[in-house]
């Protein structure tokens, strides 16, 4: 049996068993995903666990929160977007090592272009926080066309740092780029994305109600309880509340499609998924 699974912690509540379970009934492939909850500084030990797993042979695991720069340290073999971003969330064993990928980007584009219907091109996003998941969507949101993009982030030299390091893709996509500070943040925008730890952590919007307009998309990358207070206070001021549910399962589309060859229907699963999580 090909087993994988996803790493992270906390990971309980993780639905992507459940997707990638569709995924496979859907598309007629045989696997096996579970999930696997990872000590912190311990994933090492746990990628080297799952590997040697007697019940299977292990293909390929996701990567979730607070593990995404472990397992780019992790793999052999990088690809362009996971070197960009220095951050993976998609690891693969092949006979010539472990590759490396991140799919969050692409999942969150997709989901916000295909499932919510908004153009990125054109637009000013706020990007908040500068951590693994930031890092892994500002690439492609550059490569969708943002006009302008602010990475926001309560240490600003870690912003700096993710804004320096796509500034070549910005001036490749005429975009302007820049990093500052959390309570520094000036003018609103098109779209937000809270890529911060702050819903995991049950804290507070990092930022001021001033960033939004009526209509802005405001996006928090978790789904569940620990988007309800960013999701809230987004409705509270106008904007269009949305959760990570979408992003989740369009970045697993991808990941499904890069261990197994072929695409999964991600917007019937999405369908499924929200009917079940709202039911």
């Amino acid at each position: 049996m090909d087993l994988y699974c996803v790493m992270g912690n906390p990971v309980e509540h993780s639905r992507s068993p459940w997707i990638h379970a569709r995924f496979a009934e859907l598309t007629g492939e045989t696997l096996a995903y579970g999930r696997r909850r990872i000590e912190l500084g311990g994933f090492a030990g746990g990628l080297a666990a799952f590997r040697a797993d007697p019940d299977g042979t292990a293909r390929g695991c996701n990567v979730t929160v607070p593990f995404k720069f472990d397992a780019r340290d992790a793999a052999q073999h990088l690809s362009e977007r996971a070197t960009l971003a220095e951050a993976v969330n998609t690891l693969s064993f092949r006979d010539d090592g472990v590759h490396g990928d991140n799919t969050d980007g692409v999942g969150l584009v997709h989901d916000i272009e295909r499932n919510a219907g908004v153009p990125i091109a054109g637009r000013d996003v706020l990007l908040i926080g500068a951590g693994g998941g930031a890092s892994g969507v500002l690439g492609p949101l550059l490569a969708a066309g943002a006009r302008r993009v602010v990475v926001a982030n309560r240490t600003l030299a870690k912003a700096i740092t993710l804004v320096q390091r796509h500034a070549a893709l910005a001036l490749e996509h005429h975009a302007s780029i820049e990093a500052q500070e959390l309570h520094t943040v000036a003018g609103d925008f098109d779209i937000v994305v809270n890529a911060s730890a702050s819903s995991l952590s049950g804290g507070d919007v990092p930022v001021a109600a001033s960033v939004l307009r009526p209509g802005t998309l405001a996006i928090d990358m978790m789904y569940g309880p620990a988007a309800a207070g960013f999701l809230d206070w987004a409705r509270a001021h106008r904007a269009v509340p949305r959760d990570g549910l979408g992003m989740l399962v369009e970045q697993a589309a991808e990941a499904f499609e890069i261990w197994r060859g072929v695409r999964p229907p991600a917007a019937q699963v999405l369908a499924e998924l929200r009917a079940l999580v709202d039911g």
